[in-house]
């Protein structure tokens, strides 16, 4: 039960002919499609998909456009709308390949694309996207101190990058004091790449956070939509929080679970916003225990 479960490569087309690189946990049972949050790549998933693997399911973690080893888009085109029709166009792979809608976990970035995808569906009155929604650490509301936080941590170094992996990692531990350092930097490494003039940068497009469409346009807007998206649930969900998330609060999870009467809910203990990394056995506890309770 302990040894690692080695991925296999899959490549899939997003909504706009993008590649979309992905890795696939296992090759039998119900599909999990998992969705990093911004900034992040399919690497963080690494653990969550090997137990949801070991559990029976096939586990497929994806970069997101513009993302670690999926393309770039020229035209600067990461709205939340356009990872959320990414999301579509990927759940609608899965199904057909397996004859079943994944159930999609989505942290920060992926769980808005995932509730987007889905709440348009069904505002729609059209059948489900996903058989399942888990949001990570992600709700209509969050707090806003806690998003430019994280959005100054992503922008600190996005153009100039580092000199070393060891200078990014000094940084990385400066913002998440709270994580033990790793051994080695062999794991920062995936979300880095070297850049022809010799320096590391993080492996996601800069356009992300300054391009025409930038993420954090819009806040009222999208609270709008996501709000909308929320009350139009009908599939089952989850909601996991950090415990100590800087972006979740609590009251902003309970208006999520009263948007949705239906939701399960979980805290994990301990974690901040990158909850996966900060407690991932707990979380897993809590993944699992949905997904076994969605096929029972």
């Amino acid at each position: 039960m302990g040894r690692h479960i080695a991925p296999v490569t899959a490549i899939f087309t997003g909504a706009v002919g993008n590649r979309l690189v992905g890795d696939v946990f296992g090759d039998r049972g119900t599909p999990v499609l998992l969705l990093h949050g911004g900034g992040q790549t399919r690497h963080a998933w690494r653990a969550t998909a090997e137990k949801i693997a070991r559990a029976g399911h096939t586990a497929y973690a994806i970069d997101q456009r513009g993302h670690g080893d999926s393309a770039w888009i020229a035209n600067g085109a990461y709205a939340f709308d356009d990872f959320a029709d990414d999301a579509c166009v990927i759940a609608d792979a899965l199904a057909r390949q397996s004859g079943t809608r994944p159930t999609v976990i989505g942290a920060s970035l992926g769980g808005i694309a995932a509730l987007l995808a889905e709440g348009d569906a069904e505002r729609r009155r059209e059948a489900p996207i996903f058989a399942a929604l888990v949001l990570v650490d992600i709700t209509p509301r969050v707090d806003l101190d806690g998003v430019t936080k994280v959005q100054g941590f992503m922008r600190a170094h996005a153009q100039e990058g580092f000199a070393s992996v060891a200078e990014a990692a000094e940084v990385v531990a400066a913002y998440l004091p709270h994580r033990p350092r790793p051994r080695s930097h062999e794991g920062l490494k995936k979300n880095l790449r070297k850049s022809p003039d010799g320096r590391w940068r993080w492996h996601w497009d800069p356009k992300i956070l300054d391009g025409r469409r930038p993420v954090g346009d819009g806040r009222g807007t999208l609270e709008a939509k996501l709000v909308a998206a929320a009350t139009s649930l009908t599939i089952p969900a989850l909601l996991v929080r950090g415990g100590a998330s800087e972006i979740v609060r609590e009251a902003n999870a309970q208006e999520f679970l009263d948007l949705v009467p239906h939701a399960q809910y979980a805290d994990v203990s301990g974690a901040r916003h990158m909850v996966a990394g900060d407690r991932n056995d707990h979380f897993a506890t809590a993944i699992l225990g949905f997904l076994s309770r969605l096929d029972g």
